[in-house]
């Protein structure tokens, strides 16, 4: 070969656009995009969001109506955490509604989109196409659990901006009095009510990763969200059972409220960073059982 052909072949090379890492991250970055754009746009999707979105309201509007009257107000200490607060400020309608969903309306719309993830691709035929794509097993299911955990995020923020909204129709909005009984600015609430409603959405991540573990177990997307809703409500049971509360520290919710220390003064940690760590081994646990469930599986649909 001449030295010329050389160099004529190295030139072609050089004009050839090169396969960089961006190029990668480009297409990973639209399929992402084309997962949240499918998953929000199902009129299931924004019917959770719409429950969820009422839940603030309802409440908002039964302890008005149950305060409406003077005589009457509601007791300390009844409903959910901060919900005798609600009267005197409207944030404390942000708290109050995500104590009220975290036991059950959250974790279920999570568990519904989570376990759809794998398998209803798989009932609907669409599953080996997404495959086809050079995306592999490992980084479509690494996507698959990025959209689950950003419909976490939305969710949990739907239910703090709707409760938000209707406390500060309802209600009077000023500086909070905390568990403690310390005196915090308006605005140092709205930042606790922001980061309670990420560590709301952080608690979540244990029921994400146990349903898409779920979702790779099935072709149906049915099946798998009522096993991972029927898991979740079988667990939050046995957290309630006293003969079991040796067990209890290791159950995904038993630590969920603990998001009310961080309206203490000053905040206690204790609980909240026990919450963190025991999502992150739920979410390793069952993110690796769901790895090596769907890298191994044979998709035929």
């Amino acid at each position: 070969m001449s030295q010329a052909d050389v160099k004529g072949r190295g030139e072609l090379r050089a004009a050839q656009p090169p396969q960089p890492a961006t190029r990668r991250t480009t297409f990973y970055g639209t399929l992402f995009r084309n997962e949240l754009h499918t998953t929000f746009r199902r009129w299931r999707t924004l019917a959770l969001l719409a429950v969820l979105a009422a839940v603030p309201i309802l409440v908002g509007i039964a302890v008005k109506i149950e305060t409406g009257d003077d005589s009457r107000s509601s007791p300390s200490g009844s409903g959910p955490a901060f919900i005798s607060q609600i009267t005197n400020n409207g944030l404390f309608l942000v708290f109050t509604a995500l104590a009220a969903t975290l036991p059950f309306f959250l974790p279920m719309s999570i568990g519904v989109i989570a376990g759809d993830a794998i398998a209803g691709e798989a009932n609907a035929g669409t599953l080996r196409y997404l495959l086809v794509a050079p995306a592999g097993r490992t980084r479509l299911l690494l996507t698959k659990y990025a959209t689950v955990m950003t419909f976490c995020l939305v969710a949990t923020l739907v239910v703090a901006l709707s409760a938000l909204t209707v406390g500060a129709v309802l209600f009077p909005l000023g500086d909070l009095t905390t568990i403690s009984g310390t005196r915090i600015p308006f605005t140092e609430g709205l930042g606790r009510a922001l980061l309670i409603a990420l560590v709301v959405a952080a608690s979540l991540t244990g029921v994400a990763a146990l349903g898409l573990f779920v979702s790779t177990l099935t072709n149906s997307g049915i099946a798998a969200m009522a096993t991972t809703v029927g898991l979740l409500i079988t667990v939050q049971i046995l957290d309630q059972i006293p003969q079991l509360h040796a067990l209890q520290p290791y159950f995904f919710s038993h630590y969920w409220l603990s998001f009310a220390d961080l309206m203490r003064e000053p905040v206690y940690w204790d609980d909240l960073v026990k919450n963190l760590g025991l999502q992150a081994l739920y979410a390793a646990v069952f993110g690796s059982a769901a790895w090596a469930r769907f890298t191994a599986k044979d998709i035929t649909a």
